[in-house]
Formats: C-alpha cells, structure tokens, sequence
C-alpha cells in the first residue's frame, strides 16, 4: 500500500474511521508513518494528535479502543479509509459517532418500514391504519396472515406471472415484519442469528 504522507507539510494523512459492520461513519482522525505503522502493529486504531502532539491510540484512556479489519488508501494515496470494530462509544462526549449519530446497522428502506410498523404497534386509537389494527388482534391473528401470505407466494412462485409473485412476496415480507415486532424483534436480530449460522 503506497501512502503520500508527503502531500502535507505536517506529514499527516486523513484517516476516516467506519464500523467494519454497519458501515456508518465513526470519526475522522490524522495518521502519519508512525501511526499508521503502529496502528498495524497493534491492531489498535492509533492517530497522530495535533493537540497532544503525540501518539494517540483511541481507548488508551477510556478503554473504548477500535479494533482494526481493515485500511484502504484511497485514488491519490493521501486519505485513509479504516474499518474497525469499536468497542463502546467512539466520541469522547458518550456518543456511537463523533456526529452524535447512534451507531446501528441500516438496511434501507426495510429500516424505514420498520421503523413504521414499530410505531404502530402502540397506535390503538388509529382505527384507519391497517398495521395497528392487525396488533389490536394478537400475536394469533398475525401469524396466520404470515402463514397466508407464505402460502400465497408459493402458489404463485410455482406460475409465470412475475408480477403476482413479487407483489405476494411483498405481502409475505410486509407481514414477517409485523410478526417480528409482535415479538419483540427486529430484522436485526434475524441477521445476527444468520451470522452465527455462517
């Protein structure tokens, strides 16, 4: 991996950090030789700090270090991409990121939809919404519209009507998302138990 760590007077390279997992953005810290050899060597994020005028490893003081996966250079070999898994908050104030953003996995918009359906199943004066009313009626009531749904998608899987079969699959995964709240879990809770089975 080829650095410019001459680019800059100050012999310093920018080194964004990003959780090797849930791939948000932690902090942004300065690396130069020493650090980045360091940081290789530990397996320890470790920066140049401009204020301490030293190196600093992150979670030399607070424990909350940042494991290292991974360093990428990017196309003109003077900024640094760095995957880690962090070990607690990464901001010195408490906070997941250094931009007060809570560091969770995002899959899109089925975290949007999620977060809908959540917001829902608490919603018992919402007589027009057809998520809360499918709380109002119980775990019973929900699980058999998935086993419906999972039905009806087979049945269609086995077709060549593409659109019927997307649109059931939708259905399918709408009502598996109800469940997962009626039950206390999110699809985050479905990957993990798919990681373990990796």
């Amino acid at each position: 991996m080829k650095i410019d760590f001459n680019k800059n007077p100050d012999g310093l390279v920018p080194a964004i950090v990003q959780d090797a997992t849930t791939k948000n953005v932690l902090m942004l810290g300065y690396m130069n030789h020493e650090a980045f050899e360091k940081t290789q060597e530990t397996q320890k994020v470790t920066f140049y700090s401009r204020s301490k005028q030293r190196l600093w490893t992150k979670g030399e003081e607070s424990g909350n270090f940042l494991n290292l996966v991974d360093i990428q250079v990017d196309c003109d070999n003077d900024t640094l991409l760095v995957k880690a898994n962090p070990v607690g908050p990464t901001c010195h104030k408490g906070d997941d990121t250094c931009w007060a953003e809570e560091n969770v996995q995002d899959y899109g918009f089925l975290s949007t939809l999620e977060g809908v359906i959540k917001s829902r199943k608490n919603d018992q004066d919402n007589p027009d919404s057809y998520v809360a009313s499918l709380f109002r009626k119980g775990i019973n009531k929900i699980a058999q519209k998935v086993g419906e749904e999972a039905v009806e998608t087979v049945i269609e899987a086995k077709d060549d009507n593409e659109d019927l079969f997307l649109n059931e699959s939708a259905d399918l995964l709408f009502h598996y998302l109800i469940l997962l709240q009626a039950k206390g879990y999110t699809l985050d809770d479905i990957v993990k138990t798919l990681k373990k089975r990796h």
